[in-house]
């Protein structure tokens, strides 16, 4: 048993370690790891992180709060005038 999987998953976030180490301040820190969590969300639900980073940022100050689950990286879905597609597995 190995645990390579594990390891190459986080390989992106340990070899940019030096990078985020000064984040200017915890509260720079505490964002960042928000973004990155969302990234990786969008990755392990099959979505293009920036076509729904994009698609999202649009449209949330026109969304109504009590439906802000639609907006979630496992209920999102493309608009399908604008041709984006999840990413390719």
């Amino acid at each position: 048993m190995t645990n390579n999987a594990a390891e190459r998953a986080i390989r992106p976030l340990t070899l940019g370690r030096k990078n985020w180490l000064f984040a200017g301040a915890d509260s720079g820190g505490h964002r960042a790891a928000m973004i990155y969590t969302i990234i990786q969300t969008c990755r392990l639900n099959g979505l293009d992180p920036e076509a729904y980073l994009r698609d999202v940022i649009a449209r949330i100050a026109d969304h109504p709060i009590n439906r802000i689950n639609e907006l979630l990286p496992w209920n999102w879905t493309p608009p399908a005038s604008d041709g984006l597609r999840p990413a390719a597995a």
